[in-house]
């Protein structure tokens, strides 16, 4: 099953853009797009390889999406996706999906950030295919939510 790839270039270093990305997730990833049974109240990747990628909700529970599989600060980093087609949380490591983004830096302090999210076929025909047009559909309006904190993080400095 073919990856999901999605590029957009950004008006902020790629040091900046990671961290915008990763420790700055909070600020712009959509309150109103999480796994858990009530709204998010915040989102967290932690910096470090086995770190998890989790949401805290509004009724005190947690959501996680899942586990850092490579962490290069500025570079690259590379998560599990430990949700299910039916958009609920699924820790079976062994149906999870896998979402990698880089960092490339581009003329003008500018950076071109490559996401691939992959190995839908993991999850089984039916349910990779559902996932990966889910996925293929939502990431550019993520992006763009993402490229606008990071600009606006990059005239700040």
């Amino acid at each position: 099953m073919a990856p999901v790839h999605k590029t957009l270039v950004v008006d902020a270093p790629p040091h900046q853009a990671f961290e915008v990305f990763t420790a700055g997730i909070d600020r712009w990833w959509p309150k109103s797009k999480g796994i858990g049974a009530t709204p998010i109240r915040k989102s967290v990747i932690e910096p470090f390889v086995g770190g998890r990628w989790y949401t805290e909700h509004e009724d005190g529970t947690e959501a996680v999406i899942g586990h850092v599989l490579v962490w290069q600060p500025g570079e690259r980093f590379a998560v599990t996706w430990e949700i299910s087609a039916a958009w609920k949380p699924d820790a079976r490591v062994a149906l999870a999906s896998e979402v990698e983004v880089r960092f490339l830096a581009e003329a003008d302090g500018r950076t071109r950030v490559e996401l691939e999210h992959r190995n839908f076929e993991r999850m089984g025909a039916d349910a990779g295919e559902t996932m990966r047009k889910g996925v293929d559909g939502g990431w550019p309006t993520i992006l763009e939510l993402f490229a606008k904190e990071a600009a606006r993080g990059a005239q700040a400095s």
